[in-house]
């Protein structure tokens, strides 16, 4: 590992006294690596069962492991079926916080200021299990497409994700959101050991600057939050004008919030990198703060009649509750709780992309199939995820398929709850023609 920074070690002597030297010599140690369960599609129990990965509770998430670095882990069945998702141990502090004695997430509105990749979504998604709504927001676009990808891979069918300024969703959401997650953007002292480039853009200089920007975050954060709701503030990085700071800023300023709860996780004292994590609340009884105004439905007969169509000829059950939303030929099935105005905003996904209408009939999408939010295929190809046909599936070939076979096919791979979608093909004449995006080929 590149050489810390001198100024770096002497603030943390400083901060740290007589732990100093245990946690310079945990920077001797190779980084931890952490996987957390995704729990929309498989229990810790399943999982364990079938990875071929050793796993370790890590002691701060109930579904979250601390693990070897998996070779080839992107490339893996299991992965790509989302059923996991590769997190640092320590990060999932802060979702254990915010959801911490929550039990009824029916309703509740959730937004996730500054969510790429997508671990703090995807983890606060899986305990809500499908009820309410969450809106994961990332200011930079490319990260906002990768985060739209995971999304869709993790199966969470109650998502938008956005691509706007703290300022703008706070402008068109407030006092509106029963959890708000910020996981700021800082200095990432606690990527030292991961990641080099850190090393080398660390400065007293940036320290100060991310705070700047920090408590300018947590201004539009508040601004979104409901009477009642909960704000949880979070970074991977160890300054203390980075966190203790912000938050002592924050609270002198917003005299309707307090401080429920606050930690920091150190390398030296946790199988981890490193974390900071704030629980806030907002005083205040909540109200209603309802939209009259909803998400307007399709009424292109043309494109529903192409959906039926669809639905009829793969599926075994009906499409789950939802708004059938159509834009520019895109179906879309977006939860009936969804707030109209993540339309303004133009976002890069929202709810499970259906498909789109070709020439009066629906071309599914792959969000589709890897979502799962309840419905059962007519046609389905199941295999261990060693099987060489998984193999061939995820690098972009053929399948073969029973002669009687027509039609759009599923492909899963086998777990011990059940088979786990990884994506579609075509079946003609014996053969299923693959359907996987070019994108998620692996090789």
């Amino acid at each position: 590992m590149r050489e810390l920074p001198l100024q770096f070690k002497n603030r943390m002597r400083m901060q740290l006294g007589a732990e100093y030297d245990e946690f310079i010599s945990a920077y001797e140690q190779p980084p931890v690596r952490g996987l957390r369960v995704n729990l929309l599609k498989q229990s810790p129990e399943g999982l364990a069962s079938v990875c071929p990965w050793r796993l370790e509770p890590s002691g701060i998430l109930d579904e979250g492991f601390v693990c070897e670095e998996p070779a080839g882990v992107g490339r893996h069945p299991l992965h790509a079926a989302g059923l996991f998702y590769m997190q640092e141990p320590s990060a999932m502090s802060a979702v254990a916080l915010a959801c911490r004695d929550i039990n009824d997430w029916s309703g509740m509105r959730v937004l996730d200021m500054c969510a790429a990749p997508g671990g703090k979504t995807g983890g606060i998604a899986a305990k809500m299990g499908g009820e309410g709504v969450i809106i994961a927001n990332e200011v930079v676009r490319s990260r906002a497409v990768q985060l739209a990808r995971n999304i869709e891979r993790l199966g969470i069918a109650n998502a938008a994700v956005t691509n706007a300024y703290p300022d703008r969703i706070a402008e068109e959401f407030p006092e509106y959101f029963d959890l708000v997650v910020v996981d700021a953007p800082c200095s990432g002292e606690g990527m030292f050991r991961k990641d080099e480039g850190a090393i080398t853009e660390w400065s007293p200089e940036h320290v100060i600057s991310c705070a700047a920007r920090q408590s300018a975050i947590m201004e539009s954060a508040a601004a979104c939050t409901a009477k009642g709701g909960r704000l949880v503030y979070s970074t991977c990085t160890f300054s203390p004008e980075e966190n203790e700071g912000v938050i002592e800023r924050f609270l002198s300023e917003h005299v309707d919030f307090e401080l429920v709860e606050m930690h920091r996780l150190y390398p030296h004292r946790v199988r981890g990198e490193g974390h900071f994590a704030a629980l806030l609340k907002r005083t205040g009884a909540r109200s209603s703060n309802a939209r009259l105004e909803q998400i307007p439905p399709a009424k292109d007969k043309n494109a529903l009649i192409a959906l039926n169509e669809f639905v009829l000829s793969t599926l075994n059950s009906e499409l789950p509750d939802g708004i059938i939303h159509l834009a520019n030929d895109t179906l879309r099935l977006i939860p009936r709780e969804m707030p109209v105005e993540v339309l303004r905003l133009a976002p890069v996904a929202v709810g499970v992309e259906l498909g789109e209408v070709r020439k009066g009939r629906l071309v599914p999408a792959h969000s589709f199939f890897i979502a799962e939010p309840g419905q059962r295929y007519q046609r389905l190809l199941s295999f261990d995820y060693d099987a060489p046909e998984l193999a061939a599936f995820l690098s972009g070939n053929t399948l073969p398929c029973p002669e009687a076979w027509r039609g759009f096919t599923a492909v899963a791979v086998n777990t011990p709850e059940g088979p786990r979608n990884l994506g579609f093909g075509k079946a003609v004449d014996g053969v299923m023609k693959n359907h996987l995006p070019k994108g998620l080929y692996v090789n």
